[in-house]
This record gives C-alpha cells, sequence and structure tokens, in this order.
C-alpha cells in the first residue's frame, strides 16, 4: 500500500525537459532547475543527441512540459498528445511565438511553472502529414528567411531584420505548387495554425487558437507586402518531389503529395491561474 502510495505521488508531479540550447540570456539552466525542484517538478536537462521525446514517453507524471524554443515544443506536445496528458510550454528560447499566443510573459520563464498548478485549455494544433506543428509550416523564401534569422538569434534586432530583407531579396525563383489541384507560384508560402497578424519580416500574434481552421498565406512579389489568404481546414499541396520547409522554424523536407490538415482541440494545455 506505501508503495502504491508513493507512486501515485510520482505519477502526479510534473516533468519538465529543458532545452539548454535554445538561446535565451536568463534565467540560468540551473536557476531553472531549481525553481522547479522548489515547486515540485522533476527537471531533466537534454543533453547533446537526446531524444526529448523519448524521455517524455518515459516520465511517470500528471503533465509534462519542456522549456525550450519554438522549435523544442513539438516532439513534447506530440507524446502528450499520445499519452493524453497536459502539456506546459516554458519560454526558454529566443522568439516564443506559441508561448506569446497562450498568453505567457515570455520575459519570466519562472512564472511559466506555475502553469503546473494551473488551468487547462484544449487547443488546436496542425499536421503536415504526420509531422504536429503548433505555429506553421513555412516553403520558399519565408522559410529560408527564419532559418538565416535563426542562424542570427543572438544578433541586434536591426541587424537580424537587415539580413531577413537581403535574404528575402535574394531568394532566386518562385516556389510553383498545386494546391488542392490549383497551381500557385509565390516566393512565400505559410500554412498556420489558426489566423495570425501578418507583418514584413514577423509573425504577429494570432488572436485565438481554437478557430479549428487553417489559414494557407502566399505572397508573390518581391517583398512578402500583400498576402493572398485561403481558410480551410485541409490544404493537399503537390509540386517538387521534395518540399523544403520549416517546420515551427526547424528545418524539414516533406514528401509531396503532402497533406496540410488541422486537429480541432487536439492538445490539453495547461496555463498559469488567471491567463
Amino acid at each position: 500500500m506505501a508503495g502504491q502510495r508513493a507512486y501515485a505521488r510520482a505519477a502526479l508531479a510534473g516533468f519538465l525537459l529543458i532545452n539548454p540550447r535554445s538561446g535565451r540570456g536568463g534565467p540560468s539552466v540551473e536557476e531553472l532547475v531549481d525553481a522547479a525542484r522548489a515547486k515540485g517538478i522533476q527537471p531533466r536537462v537534454l543533453r547533446e543527441g537526446e531524444d526529448a521525446a523519448a524521455l517524455a514517453r518515459d516520465a511517470e507524471a500528471g503533465a509534462i512540459g519542456i522549456a525550450g524554443g519554438d522549435g523544442s515544443l513539438a516532439p513534447v506536445a506530440q507524446v502528450a498528445i499520445d499519452r493524453d496528458l497536459p502539456f506546459v510550454c516554458v519560454p526558454f528560447g529566443t522568439r516564443n511565438h506559441f508561448a506569446r499566443d497562450l498568453g505567457l510573459d515570455r520575459r519570466d520563464p519562472l512564472a511559466a511553472l506555475e502553469a503546473f498548478n494551473g488551468e487547462e485549455r484544449r487547443i488546436d494544433v496542425g499536421r503536415a502529414g504526420e509531422r504536429l506543428f503548433l505555429n506553421n509550416v513555412s516553403f520558399g523564401a519565408y522559410a529560408s528567411l527564419v532559418h538565416r534569422r535563426e542562424a542570427h538569434r543572438r544578433r541586434r534586432e536591426s541587424l537580424a531584420r537587415l539580413r531577413a530583407l537581403l535574404r528575402t531579396v535574394r531568394h532566386p525563383y518562385r516556389l510553383r505548387l498545386r494546391v488542392d489541384g490549383e497551381p500557385l507560384a509565390a516566393r512565400v508560402v505559410l500554412a498556420a495554425n489558426n489566423a495570425y497578424d501578418l507583418k514584413l519580416f514577423d509573425l504577429g500574434a494570432r488572436p485565438t487558437l481554437t478557430e479549428g481552421r487553417l489559414h494557407l498565406y502566399s505572397a508573390r512579389g518581391l517583398l512578402p507586402t500583400d498576402w493572398d489568404e485561403r481558410v480551410a481546414e485541409t490544404f493537399d499541396l503537390d509540386g517538387p518531389a521534395v518540399l523544403r520547409a520549416a517546420i515551427d522554424g526547424e528545418p524539414a523536407e516533406l514528401e509531396t503529395p503532402v497533406t496540410c490538415r488541422i486537429e480541432p482541440r487536439a492538445l490539453r494545455v495547461l496555463v498559469p491561474p488567471g491567463r
């Protein structure tokens, strides 16, 4: 009986993976580990080459979370869906778009730990084929832009924006796709989990994560100032045999044809009380 009670306590504890390579200035990894332990959360710092999803699958916890940037989140969120567990996002990267759209204070990762004892919401997720995305999948010049800005994430914002501009202008060709059988030629294509307020070199906030629809944005011009928008629950994309993409800011290659789809309210997310 005592052993069963001990297991129950372990199963109810939060489990937090920490990506130490996400590029924040503070708090330190050690400070985050100490703050998690003080709240009864089991922290685990990822080592080079370790599989975050495998560690999350083996965790005995009532909620699983990850401290990292946007690109760190989806593999652990997928495990949360598979195990029907709540997911916690601790903003520990550079831009943290998903944390922003959840209403978290991106400047205060320690405050996000309160989510382990917080309120549950159900939000939408997207898929490109079988790959989960929480934010978006980009193709063409915008994917190149995202990769370039990530490489310079420690630089000043003004320098990053200038490099993004040069990268976009120099992008040599339009991406030629078929979307639901219709031809589309564009320099920038973005499949988004719910609607974004699009800006020239960045993504604005999403007013909701529960709309239940994908938004496909495309821009044909030299600079992405005028956007065409399509809204649906699924988009079938065809084109080159392999599409270079950025999934939540991480480089990826997708074999075509590929279906992008929405999964409404598929992810259980915990947020701090009052958020």
